[in-house]
C-alpha cells in the first residue's frame, strides 16, 4: 500500500469517519432521563449510520492506496464505499427527522434528536461529499501527503575528481619497490596497457540529457530495458525515481531499490 498516493478528499473522508465514530458514542436523544441510549443501543441504527459509514470510508482509502484495483461483485472497491456512504448520510437525515418513529405519535416519548444523532449527521454529509466530489473537484485530487523534493543528482555516469582512492588517480608504487631500469628515480612506471583497451568503449547517452528526478501522476508500469513487454516493476503516485537515460519518448527509469526499466508513457509526469 502506498499511502503518498492518498489525496486531499481522502483525508476529509478519513477526519469525517473519525468524527462519525466518535458520535456513536454520545447520547442518541435529548432527554432529561439517567439512562440516555446511544447508538450502539440501537443495532440497526449503529450498523446502517455509523459503522456503514466508517466501513464505505476504509473501503475507499483502501482502493486509493492499493496499487491495483480491486472489484467487488464486478464493482470497484471505492464505489462500493461510496455507496456506503450515501447510505450512511441518508439514514442520518430522516432519523434526525424522527427519531423515534412510531413511537414519537405518543406524547410520552415526544423527544428531540440529541448530540449523537446531530454531530453523527453533519459527519455523514461531510463524508458522503467527500467521497462524491474527490473525483470531481481538482483540488481535492491533490496528494494529501506532498513528496520531498529531492536533492539535484549527480550526472549519470560522473565519476568524482581523481585523487587518492578514486578512480582516475595514479597508482602508487609499492612502498620499497625499487624504479624500473632507465626510469629517473621518483618518476611513477607507465601504466600497463590491458589488452581490452582497444575494444569499444560502451556508447553513452545523449550529451544533451541529463538525468532528472520525477514523480508519475498514475500508476505506471516499468518494462525490462531488452524490449520486453514484461513489467518488471510498478511506478506509483506521490514517489520520486531518477530517470537516468532517455531513448525517444521513453525515459530509462531506476527504481529506490535499484532496479532499472523503461517507462514508456511518459506523459504527465512531474519534474523534480
Amino acid at each position: 500500500m502506498n499511502i503518498r498516493s492518498l489525496t486531499r478528499g481522502d483525508g476529509v473522508v478519513i477526519g469525517a469517519a473519525v468524527l462519525l465514530f466518535i458520535a456513536s458514542f454520545l447520547d442518541t436523544f435529548d432527554s432529561d432521563g439517567s439512562d440516555i441510549p446511544n447508538a450502539w443501543d440501537n443495532l440497526g441504527l449503529v450498523m446502517s449510520m455509523y459503522v456503514g459509514g466508517i466501513v464505505g470510508a476504509v473501503l475507499i482509502v483502501v482502493a486509493r492506496a492499493l496499487p491495483q484495483p480491486r472489484k467487488v461483485a464486478g464493482l470497484d472497491l471505492g464505489q462500493v464505499g461510496i455507496a456506503f456512504t450515501i447510505l450512511a448520510a441518508w439514514t442520518s437525515f430522516w432519523t434526525i427527522i424522527d427519531p423515534l418513529g412510531a413511537l414519537d405519535e405518543n406524547e410520552l416519548f415526544k423527544v428531540d434528536a440529541g448530540s449523537g444523532l446531530i454531530l453523527g449527521l453533519i459527519a455523514a454529509l461531510v463524508l458522503a461529499a467527500g467521497a462524491i466530489a474527490t473525483p470531481l473537484v481538482p483540488a481535492l485530487q491533490a496528494a494529501l501527503v506532498p513528496a520531498p523534493k529531492p536533492a539535484a543528482p549527480q550526472p549519470y555516469g560522473a565519476q568524482p575528481p581523481g585523487g587518492y582512492g578514486y578512480p582516475g588517480a595514479q597508482p602508487q608504487q609499492p612502498y620499497g619497490a625499487q624504479p624500473q631500469p632507465g626510469q629517473p628515480f621518483g618518476q611513477q612506471p607507465p601504466a600497463a596497457q590491458a589488452p581490452a583497451a582497444a575494444a569499444p568503449a560502451p556508447q553513452a547517452p545523449a550529451a544533451d540529457f541529463s538525468p532528472f528526478w520525477f514523480a508519475v501522476p498514475v500508476t505506471r508500469p516499468l518494462f525490462a530495458e531488452d524490449g520486453s513487454q514484461t513489467p518488471i516493476a510498478e511506478l506509483a503516485p506521490g514517489t520520486w525515481y531518477l530517470a537516468v537515460e532517455q531513448r525517444g519518448a521513453a525515459l530509462v527509469a531506476q527504481t529506490q531499490d535499484g532496479r532499472r526499466g523503461v517507462l514508456q508513457d511518459t506523459s504527465g509526469i512531474q519534474r523534480g
